[in-house]
């Protein structure tokens, strides 16, 4: 089934792999608009730092993974991503009121980042393309599925308020393009990754169309008036 389908898509390869690039340069902008959000609402009430600290994180081990490589177009987009996430969580920590909070997740971001960094530094050069390549894709899972974590409050406020629209939407759009990608190359380990985040993506939108965004205000009864002697 699927080597029909890589069939048929074949001709289009340069336009998919086009397509997913640009997307995917796209998307390092999804963090604007909860930026905008912030700035509108003058506070970071509803809203994660997670998501900005995730893209940092996720961008610095990309980068290292690029310079394990040696693909320069992969260093140069992580490092474009790593800016961009970087000004994201300095508006997010300019707005935030717990600010000892974030200084504390900033700390366990850049340490877990450290610790990976001098992993890849000290792993067999011949094991560590394919283990330091798995590390992140088991962190990128992490990071898709990170909104699901909070599945109860969401089910039980019936508000999908707080879960990061733009980025989970350009997510989808993002993973579905580099699924399609990986059947035309038939690359398995392309097309199982973004699988697993199409599913995972997917599942979050359900979550949109079924709660609004906002939680409903709670009706309060207005006390009755006493009649007068």
């Amino acid at each position: 089934m699927l080597d029909v389908l890589a069939d048929v898509l074949q001709p289009y390869k340069e336009i998919v792999g086009t397509i997913a690039a640009i997307v995917t340069v796209g998307q390092m902008f999804s963090g604007s608009f909860i930026c905008w959000d912030i700035y509108k609402q003058g506070n970071t009430r509803g809203i994660g730092i997670m998501p900005f600290l995730g893209g940092v994180v996720m961008s610095v081990l990309n980068l290292k993974f690029g310079y394990i490589l040696r693909d320069d177009k992969m260093i140069q987009v992580n490092l474009f991503g790593l800016a961009l996430n970087i000004i994201y969580c300095l508006v997010y920590f300019n707005y935030t009121q717990d600010k000892m909070k974030v200084w504390a997740q900033i700390g366990l971001a850049g340490a877990f980042s450290a610790a990976l960094i001098a992993y890849a530094q000290m792993e067999d050069p011949k094991l560590v393309e394919n283990r330091f390549g798995t590390i992140i894709t088991a962190f990128m899972f992490y990071l898709i599925a990170s909104p699901l974590f909070g599945l109860r409050d969401i089910i039980k406020n019936k508000s999908t308020e707080g879960m990061p629209f733009p980025i989970i939407l350009s997510g989808s759009i993002v993973t579905f393009m580099w699924l399609l990608y990986g059947i035309i190359l038939r690359n398995k380990f392309l097309l199982i990754q973004n699988l697993v985040a199409v599913v995972l993506c997917g599942s979050q939108l359900a979550l949109f169309v079924i709660y609004p965004s906002k939680p409903k205000p709670s009706k309060e009864k207005k006390p009755k008036a006493k009649k007068a002697d």
